[in-house]
C-alpha cells in the first residue's frame, strides 16, 4: 500500500509529502537557525545524492529540536503569506505555500517513517506528544482567515494548466479542512482535530505493542509439524531474542489469517495461531484498542457535522474519485454478490476434502488456508512448497521486479553500499532511465521486526519537484520473515506478487514530473493511488519475467513450463474466499464512516458483527481480512473511509491490463504509453480522464470479474 498515514502527517500541514529544502525565499530568514541548533541535522538540506536522509547522523534526540524550531519557522511563513499587504497572486501566495516549511518538512518525513518502519519508546512517546501539536498547526494555516480570503481572490487567468490544477487543489483542500466555517466552529473543529490526531497516534502504539506480544510461543517442535527445518528454525531464533531460549516463536503478521496457517499439520496449533491474531488487540489490556476506535468513530462523525456533512465518509470522500459513499458502496456491492457465491462453493469443496479424510469436524477459519492448499493440489497439482524454492527473494526482487521494469520502462538498477540506511537490513539501489539518466534512489527494508509495522508500503524520503530542484529518495517496507543464518529467504507466490505490488508504488514515484511537489508522483485519490501498483502484479506471470526470476535457489534452474501452467491454471483458485475477506473488510470501513447519529455506534465487536450481516458476509469461515480492532488501514493509517480505493484502483487496474495485453503486452511502446498517461502525470490533470487517455473508454468492472473468475 501506500503509506498515506505518511502522506497525512505532512501533507495535513498543506506544504505536501517532501523532504526537500526550499529555495531563497523572503521568510526564509526570518527565524535564523540558533547556534545550538548548528549540527542538528535537520536545519539544513542532506548533502547526499538526491538529499537522501543522513541516517548516519540522525538521532532519537534531533527530533524534538527540529520539530519546535520547524514549527516556529514555519508559523512565521505563513503569517508573513497571510498577512502581506501586497495583492495576492499565484507566486505570492501559492508558490509561497509550496516553498513553505522546509526544516519540519524534513523532520517529519523522516520520523514518519521511522515510526513506521523502525520505532522505539522514545520516538513513539514523541509521536503522542507532537500529533496533537502537529494538528494544531494544520488548523492554524487551513482556518487562517486572511490566507483563505487570498486563496480565493486569485484567479487563473494566465496560469499553465499544472498551475490552474494547483490552484484548484488548495481552494478545495481548504474548504474541505473548514476554511469557510464560522468562528464558533472553527474552534470546535481544531479541538476534534488535535484530539483524533492523539488517539489516532495512540491506537497505532496500542496495535504495535499488542502485534507484538500476541505472538505464540510453542515449547515442543512437534505442534510446528508441516513447517519447513529453515521454518522451524527462524521460529527458534526468534523465541531466543523474545528471551524464551528453547521455545519457537510464531510472530504475528498484520492480517487476519497468518501465512503459516496453511502450512501447519497439527489442527490446535492452528486453531492458537489464528485465534491469537484474531484477539491481539481485544483482551482488556493496556494494548486493547476498543475503546480508542469507539472514541475515534464518535468524534470523525462529530467532525463531519461540523463541517456540515451527514458523515464522515461524505465529507472524505470529496476529493476522491468515488466522489461519494453511495458510488464506492455501489461498486463493492456489485463485487460482493459474486465473489461470496464462490467462497461458498470453495466452502463445500473444503469441507468434502475434511469429510473423505474423516476429519469428523466443520471448517473454522484456522483450518481454511490448510485444506485450500490441499484442494489446490488436488485440483491443480500444485503444491506451494514446490513453488517455494524458486521464489527467493533477491532475485524475485533483482531478476523479477527490476527486469520487468528494464522491458516495459527502459530502467536499470544499481546497487548502492555508500549510502546511510536506518536500519541494518535495508539495502539501497540507484535508478536510471532509459537514456541512462540517474532519477532515483530506492530503499528496500524486507524482513518483519518489533519494531516495526504491520503490512507492506511504499514511502517517500524526498519527492520529485522542478520548483524544489529534487528527484525522488523512495523506500519499500515489507513483513517477511527473517530466514537463519545463512538460509536463503524464500517466499510464497503472494509474497511475490506484494513485490510487484509494492514496486509500482515506487515507480509511481519515479516517474513523476510535476513542477510542484503537492501534487508529484503518489500524491493523488486513494481510489487511483493502488491503480499503477495493482497493475504492476500482473508482470509477476509474465512469462518473459516469469522465466527470468522464477530460478531455483539449489539448482539454479528455471522454473519448469509445467509448473508454471499449473500456476496458471490455479490463478482464479480461492479467489471467493480472498475477495470476500477484503470487501468485507472495505464494506465494514464504510459502515463505521458513513454513521449519520451517535446512536449507531454500538460497542466495536456488535458493530462489527451487525456489518458484516447487513451486507450478507455471514460465512463464518471467512472473515473479513481485517478485524476492526486491529485494522490499521483506518484508525492509524488514513485509509479511513478509504479502503474501498483497493477495489476501485483494481477495476483501473484490470480493463488497463486487457488493453495493455490486447496491444502486444510488454512492449516499451506501451510502457511509454502507461508513463506518459498514468505514471507520470501526478495529480496534475484529471485522472479519469487520464484513464481515458490511456484506454480510449471508462472503466468496466467486467475485466475484474473476469480476472476473478466470476464470470467467463
Amino acid at each position: 500500500m501506500k503509506n498515506i498515514s505518511s502522506v497525512l502527517l505532512i501533507s495535513a500541514l498543506a506544504f505536501n509529502y517532501s523532504c526537500t529544502t526550499m529555495k531563497t525565499t523572503e521568510t526564509h530568514h526570518e527565524v535564523p537557525v540558533p547556534a545550538s541548533l548548528a549540527s542538528n541535522p535537520f536545519m539544513k538540506k542532506s548533502t547526499l545524492q538526491y538529499e537522501a536522509p543522513e541516517f548516519d547522523k540522525i538521532k532519537d534526540e534531533h527530533f524534538k529540536p527540529a520539530f519546535d524550531f520547524g514549527l516556529k519557522q514555519h508559523d512565521a511563513e505563513i503569517i508573513k503569506i497571510a498577512d502581506n499587504p501586497a495583492a495576492p497572486t499565484f507566486e505570492n501566495t501559492i508558490v509561497a505555500l509550496e516553498r513553505s516549511g522546509e526544516v519540519l518538512k524534513r523532520a517529519m518525513i523522516v520520523f514518519s517513517n521511522l515510526t513506521s518502519a523502525n520505532t522505539n519508546p522514545t520516538l513513539q512517546a514523541l509521536d503522542e506528544e507532537y500529533a496533537p501539536v502537529f494538528a494544531a498547526h494544520s488548523d492554524k494555516m487551513y482556518l487562517n482567515e486572511n490566507l483563505y480570503k487570498r486563496i480565493q481572490a486569485i484567479t487563473d487567468t494566465g496560469l499553465d494548466a499544472e498551475s490552474k490544477r494547483l490552484l484548484q487543489f488548495y481552494k478545495q483542500n481548504f474548504e474541505i479542512a473548514g476554511a469557510n466555517l464560522s468562528s464558533a466552529d472553527k474552534e470546535k473543529l481544531k479541538q476534534i482535530n488535535q484530539e483524533l490526531a492523539s488517539l489516532s497516534t495512540q491506537y497505532s502504539n496500542k496495535l504495535l505493542e499488542a502485534r507484538k506480544q500476541g505472538g505464540v510461543f510453542f515449547s515442543d517442535a512437534k505442534e510446528l509439524d508441516g513447517l519447513s527445518a529453515d521454518e522451524i528454525a527462524a521460529a527458534a531464533a526468534d523465541a531466543k531474542n523474545a528471551g524464551k531460549e528453547g521455545q519457537y516463536l510464531l510472530a504475528l503478521q498484520n492480517t487476519t489469517q497468518q501465512p503459516l496457517l496453511q502450512n501447519l499439520k497439527n489442527r490446535a496449533t492452528r486453531e492458537k495461531l489464528f485465534k491469537a491474531s484474531w484477539t491481539r488487540a481485544e483482551k482488556g489490556d493496556s494494548n486493547d484498542t476498543r475503546e480508542t476506535i469507539e472514541k475515534l468513530a464518535a468524534l470523525r462523525l462529530k467532525k463531519a457535522q461540523v463541517l456540515g456533512k451527514k458523515s464522515f465518509a461524505e465529507w472524505k470522500l470529496q476529493d476522491q474519485m468515488a466522489k461519494t459513499p453511495e458510488a464506492a458502496t455501489k461498486l463493492m456491492n456489485q463485487i460482493a454478490t459474486p465473489a461470496v457465491e464462490t467462497a461458498r462453493r470453495e466452502a463445500k469443496d473444503i469441507q468434502d476434502l475434511i469429510d473423505q479424510q474423516k476429519g469428523g469436524f466443520k471448517v473454522e477459519p484456522w483450518d481454511w488456508n490448510f485444506y485450500a492448499e490441499q484442494v489446490r493440489k488436488a485440483k491443480f497439482d500444485l503444491d506451494e512448497n514446490q513453488i517455494k524454492p524458486y521464489f527467493e527473494i533477491t532475485t524475485v526482487l533483482e531478476k523479477g521486479v527490476f527486469f520487468a521494469a528494464e522491458k516495459f520502462y527502459g530502467l536499470t538498477f544499481k546497487k548502492r553500499t555508500d549510502l546511510p540506511v536506518y536500519h541494518p537490513d535495508v539495502v539501497t539501489y540507484e535508478v536510471f532511465d532509459h537514456d541512462g539518466k540517474s532519477i532515483a534512489i530506492y530503499y528496500l527494508d524486507f524482513y518483519t521486526r518489533d519494531s516495526k509495522n504491520g503490512g507492506a508500503w511504499m514511502s517517500n524520503f524526498v519527492e520529485q519537484s522542478y520548483l524544489l530542484g529534487t528527484k525522488p529518495v523512495i523506500v519499500n517496507c515489507y513483513n517477511y520473515q527473517k530466514p537463519a543464518p545463512g538460509k536463503p529467504s524464500l517466499i510464497s507466490f503472494d509474497d511475490v506478487s506484494t513485490i510487484f505490488h509494492e514496486f509500482g508504488h515506487s515507480i509511481h514515484g519515479m516517474f513523476a514530473s510535476q513542477k510542484y511537489p503537492s501534487l508529484s508522483g503518489t500524491n493523488v485519490p486513494r481510489d487511483f493511488v493502488e491503480f499503477p501498483s495493482q497493475i504492476n502484479e500482473h508482470w509477476a506471470l509474465d512469462p518473459v519475467v516469469l522465466k527470468n526470476y522464477a530460478i531455483h535457489y539449489e539448482t539454479k534452474q528455471p522454473i519448469p513450463q509445467a509448473l508454471v501452467d499449473k500456476i496458471k491454471k490455479a490463478a482464479t483458485f480461492n479467489q471467493g474466499y480472498m475477495t470476500t475477506e477484503l470487501v468485507s473488510a472495505a464494506e465494514l470501513d464504510m459502515d463505521w464512516h458513513t454513521v449519520t447519529n451517535d446512536s449507531q455506534l454500538i460497542p466495536v465487536l456488535d458493530f462489527e458483527k451487525q456489518s458484516l450481516a447487513k451486507h450478507g458476509f455471514t460465512l463464518a469461515t471467512v472473515p473479513p481480512r481485517y478485524h476492526t480492532p486491529y485494522f490499521a488501514h483506518i484508525w492509524g493509517g488514513g485509509y479511513s473511509a478509504g479502503y474501498y480505493a483497493y477495489l476501485w484502483s483494481e477495476t483501473l487496474d484490470n480493463d488497463a491490463w486487457e488493453w495493455i495485453m490486447s496491444h502486444g503486452g510488454l512492449t516499451r511502446e506501451n510502457g511509454d504509453r502507461f508513463r506518459k498517461y498514468i505514471l507520470s502525470v501526478g495529480n496534475s490533470v484529471d485522472l479519469s480522464q487520464a484513464f481515458r487517455d490511456f484506454t480510449g473508454h471508462d472503466p468496466d468492472i467486467k475485466p475484474l470479474l473476469r480476472n476473478r473468475g466470476f464470470i467467463k
